[in-house]
């Protein structure tokens, strides 16, 4: 299952969240070597870890380590793709309460092989789409490397450029926008061969 952490529930999920950051520093800083902030020297924190972010995590069903995750970020607030990187976009930045970001998409390094890593990643994406649906969001938006946008197609993602791909730091990076539809979680369902939701999610909070 992936479990949802937010501002309620946050505080009650203090390891689950270090484990997250330890792993994202694992992967972003160390592994990848971008320059983002790193925190006591083991955890990879930004800005937008505040308050306002939403964390889907998968994490072992016995032993609760952070196997995957990914944040959200509300576009109604400063977030990377419209105040940061918004040289990506050509002409309006997509905002509003039904539009919220995908950021630090991350699976643990300690994973063992490649297979693990993807079933994940899956699971994740199928996550993502039963969030949108269950709290009506009709878009996403992200930033990616150029190399990876035909493996989001592949998956069957409905994914809109925001702009011409642009060298930032070395890297092709491009913006885009993905259109959240209940045909997509059939799909993906279908694909991966996931039978039940795959999202733990307390409305009642």
């Amino acid at each position: 299952m992936i479990q949802v952490i937010d501002h309620n529930n946050r505080d009650e999920n203090g390891e689950t969240l270090s484990a997250m950051h330890a792993d994202r520093k694992a992967v972003f800083v160390d592994r990848l070597k971008w320059n983002v902030p790193v925190v006591d020297g083991r955890y990879e924190i930004d800005e937008f870890d505040n308050e306002h972010a939403v964390y889907l995590i998968a994490t072992h069903p016995e032993t609760g380590e952070h196997l995957g995750s990914v944040r959200l970020l509300p576009t109604t607030r400063k977030h990377l793709v419209g105040d940061i990187f918004a040289t990506l976009i050509d002409g309006e930045v997509p905002r509003g309460e039904d539009v919220w970001e995908i950021t630090r998409l991350c699976t643990s390094p300690k994973l063992a092989d490649w297979e693990a890593h993807n079933a994940i990643r899956e699971q994740l994406a199928t996550a993502l789409i039963e969030y949108a649906l269950t709290m009506g969001i009709s878009r996403y938006t992200m930033m990616t490397h150029t190399a990876y946008l035909s493996q989001l197609l592949a998956t069957g993602w409905d994914v809109e450029p925001l702009g011409l791909p642009k060298d930032i730091g070395g890297q092709s990076l491009g913006a885009l926008q993905v259109n959240v539809h209940a045909s997509t979680l059939q799909l993906f369902r279908r694909k991966f061969a996931i039978s039940e939701p795959v999202l733990r999610l307390d409305l009642s909070e």
